[in-house]
């Protein structure tokens, strides 16, 4: 699904479409409170349902969540084995609530490393979902940007190799068709938490003209009313995606 750009210099003030969240901070919001970071983990989790339950009332139709990356296997076994049993424990005990609730869930990323029973989880979450279509709820589970061009790449590969698509006719329009997000709007609005300035390898091909906010809130800390004013700073904000104003 491509999302029509609005006209350079056209006036537009309305708020993000689509929000894109590097949810950070988990981990030294609980050592900070004298906790193991798995407690920050789960804190977390609560915030997930608070944010998705707003989005309609500030106009998001679509939200995507940073939940676990390709990089964060590099975390100690206690922390990943945690993290993989709270993903689980989240899809079981949200899942009911999502559908009733309009929300369309989606999964990006490479399921390859993750356990069947998760997957199976996954899979379950998405078909139940599937019809709604209210708030379109995306989450990155094992997911990396530059991981996700490649997986991209190879596909348009073989169909180069398998005579389903003309090399000459590849063009900035085609590999999209072959990301995890061929499906979605690109991002307007991507917002990190935590007080970090880097964008961790997160959505890089769809977030080429996103606004971006970089705060100092720790992830389960962030509230609605924090998210409608970054919303609110968005729609102040004059998106000429590389013209000038005429």
């Amino acid at each position: 699904m491509a999302e029509q750009k609005p006209v350079a210099g056209s006036g537009q003030r309305s708020g993000p479409r689509h929000v894109a969240i590097i949810m950070d901070g988990n981990g030294r919001w609980a050592q900070a409170r004298g906790r193991p970071r798995l407690f920050g983990h789960h804190a977390g989790a609560k915030r997930v349902r608070e944010i998705v339950e707003c989005c309609p009332e500030l106009g998001i139709k679509y939200l995507t969540i940073f939940a676990f990356s390709t990089e964060n296997w590099k975390r100690t076994q206690v922390e990943v084995t945690g993290l993989m049993s709270l993903f689980r424990r989240y899809i079981s005990k949200e899942m009911n609530a999502l559908a009733a609730k309009n929300v369309r869930v989606r999964f990006i990323g490479d399921r390859v490393r993750l356990d069947a029973k998760l997957i199976d989880l996954m899979d379950k979450l998405e078909r139940k979902t599937e019809n709604n279509d209210g708030t379109h709820l995306t989450i990155a589970l094992n997911y990396g940007g530059r991981d996700e061009v490649a997986r991209a790449t190879k596909r348009l590969a073989q169909d180069v190799a398998a005579g389903n698509l003309d090399p000459e006719k590849v063009d900035e329009e085609t590999l999209p068709r072959y990301l995890d997000t061929h499906v979605l709007p690109d991002p307007d609005l991507v917002v990190r938490t935590s007080g970090e300035a880097r964008i961790s390898n997160f959505l890089l091909w769809q977030s080429a003209y996103a606004e971006y906010e970089f705060i100092d809130t720790l992830w389960p800390d962030f509230s609605k009313e924090e998210l409608a004013s970054l919303c609110a700073n968005y729609g102040r904000r004059d998106r000429r995606f590389g013209a000038v104003k005429t």
